[in-house]
């Protein structure tokens, strides 16, 4: 795999990052830990989990799996979701945060972390506190560098200005939802992580599966997939309009010109987007993770991969249309 810079921050990640969000729950610890060591040996360098993911075992299951590589990793992790039955177990107060990196570095099994990223916006706590804390870790040694997941553009706009003007540690990247079905980043966000210099990393750049080519429309979500599991039912069925279904159908048909497979199609057009860090990908098992990892070391031709941006098309609305015919 090969390595991209990290926004502007000195250092580098491999293009594609391995997300544990199964680990503890669709992958056993053996198995997760084969995955890890694989993803290692392809030449990535760059883990993603979260205290949420499995209640915390999943940090568990990634600190035992990178133990003897630890330094030779960028680790990241997340916080703001309930971790508990208290009122305080959720969000990002500083004691929430505080209370939060502690149990991640325990469970984890290190004594820092490379990249701490807030897992969503929290309109109950103010900013200010929430960035100060985060700049505290920072400078305590417990973190390298902060980040967001599923940020408004206003949001993190707000957030980068607040640290400017406070000369605290800034976010230097955004973990938002993208793929060949969910553009919406497009609007406003990447090109704010364009503009500010933020390292963007892609989560669902498959969409939970839908553009692996699996599903079929009209057909029953098979239990033991993603799309057929009970708990995923709301987040993954909101993606399947009609829309949805002819992206579907047109990442099957580039992918038999290219000889390749719809979701090694579907990966490489997030991975050649403009702005893009590191897509994350996540897997149930090895063969999946192999085949994830093939998305990279080739490149789609450009006329396939137009087809496919045009054939998911979607409209950005006002004002971002008029100012491109105004520029046009």
């Amino acid at each position: 795999m090969e390595l991209r810079p990290f926004g502007r921050t000195g250092i580098k990640v491999s293009e594609l990052c391995l997300g544990t969000m199964t680990f503890g729950n669709e992958a056993d610890e053996a198995t997760s830990k084969a995955m890890v060591d694989r993803f290692l040996d392809a030449g990535g360098n760059f883990v993603d989990t979260a205290d949420v993911y499995s209640a915390g075992i999943s940090e568990e299951i990634t600190g035992r799996a990178l133990k003897g590589r630890r330094d030779d990793v960028i680790l990241a992790t997340k916080v703001r979701f309930r971790m508990g039955p208290g009122p305080n177990d959720i969000g990002l107060s500083r004691k929430h945060i505080q209370l939060g990196i502690e149990a991640s570095l325990r469970r984890l099994g290190t004594d820092y972390v490379d990249l701490y990223q807030v897992h969503c916006w929290d309109p109950r706590t103010p900013l200010e506190e929430s960035l100060a804390t985060l700049n505290d870790l920072v400078r305590e040694g417990k973190v390298r560098y902060i980040g967001c997941s599923n940020f408004a553009a206003w949001q993190l706009a707000k957030a980068l200005g607040i640290s400017a003007l406070k000369d605290w540690e800034p976010f230097v990247s955004l973990q938002p939802e993208y793929s060949l079905i969910t553009r919406d980043i497009e609007r406003e966000l990447l090109p704010l992580c364009i503009d500010a210099g933020l390292a963007v990393l892609p989560w669902s750049p498959l969409a939970g599966g839908i553009l692996s080519g699996k599903y079929q429309k009209d057909a029953p979500l098979e239990r033991g997939t993603r799309g057929g599991d009970t708990e995923n039912e709301i987040t993954f069925t909101y993606r399947l309009d009609d829309r949805a279904w002819k992206v579907v159908e047109a990442v099957v048909d580039v992918a038999q010109k290219a000889g390749k497979t719809p979701a090694q199609v579907a990966l490489n057009w997030v991975l050649t987007r403009p702005g893009i860090t590191s897509p994350i990908i996540g897997a149930r098992n090895l063969e999946q993770l192999d085949a994830n990892i093939g998305a990279t070391g080739w490149e789609l031709d450009p006329e396939l991969g137009k087809s496919l941006t045009w054939a998911s098309a979607f409209r950005k609305g006002y004002p971002y249309e008029f100012i491109e015919y105004a520029d046009a």
